[in-house]
């Protein structure tokens, strides 16, 4: 029983340097406050190998490491980040990630990760960086789409497409190795 508690802790601390690391592989789109980052690549990922529970875990343990002043949030930024137009993405993913872990099914597929995935984690982090626009930048909704959510489709298919073909073959190797 330990050993399994300790190789849950020590997954989901790979998955959280993962997080942390893949936010520097990122750039500005100069017409939004977002940023193409490869960070939503690292949460899918960290949503087909984890539970609901430690995904959120791990997520929250990214917002707080940011919000503590750590440089880990998209291309290296602190808290500014999380309060900024873009904040919204950030507390979306508390609950797309989760949502996503919870209906990615039992068993590695790919068609039903990325389906997961395209149907729950995007439009719900879609929908928190559109009302964080909407809010701080006091656009409307037209405006707050155009810079929150239009940009950001293709890169977050392919995002998910590749998190997807990934996240199966790990979650195969994970599960030939606990037995």
């Amino acid at each position: 029983m330990q050993g399994s508690n300790v190789r849950e802790l020590t997954t989901m601390s790979m998955c959280l340097a993962l997080c942390c690391v893949t936010a520097y592989i990122s750039f500005p789109l100069p017409f939004t406050p977002g940023m193409v980052t490869a960070l939503t690549f690292a949460l899918s990922l960290t949503a087909y190998i984890l539970n609901p529970k430690q995904t959120f875990a791990v997520i929250l343990s990214y917002i707080l490491l940011g919000a503590a002043g750590l440089p880990v949030l998209g291309g290296g930024q602190s808290l500014s980040r999380l309060i900024g137009p873009a904040g919204g993405f950030y507390f979306a993913w508390l609950v797309a990630y989760p949502i996503l872990s919870a209906v990615k099914g039992s068993s590695p597929n790919f068609k039903r990760y990325l389906l997961a995935n395209v149907l729950t984690a995007v439009p719900i982090t879609y929908s928190g960086g559109l009302i964080s626009m909407i809010l701080v930048l006091d656009v409307n909704l037209w405006q707050a789409a155009t810079m929150a959510i239009f940009p950001f489709i293709p890169g977050d298919l392919l995002k998910a497409a590749a998190a997807s073909i990934v996240g199966v073959r790990l979650q195969k190797f994970i599960g030939r190795r606990e037995l």
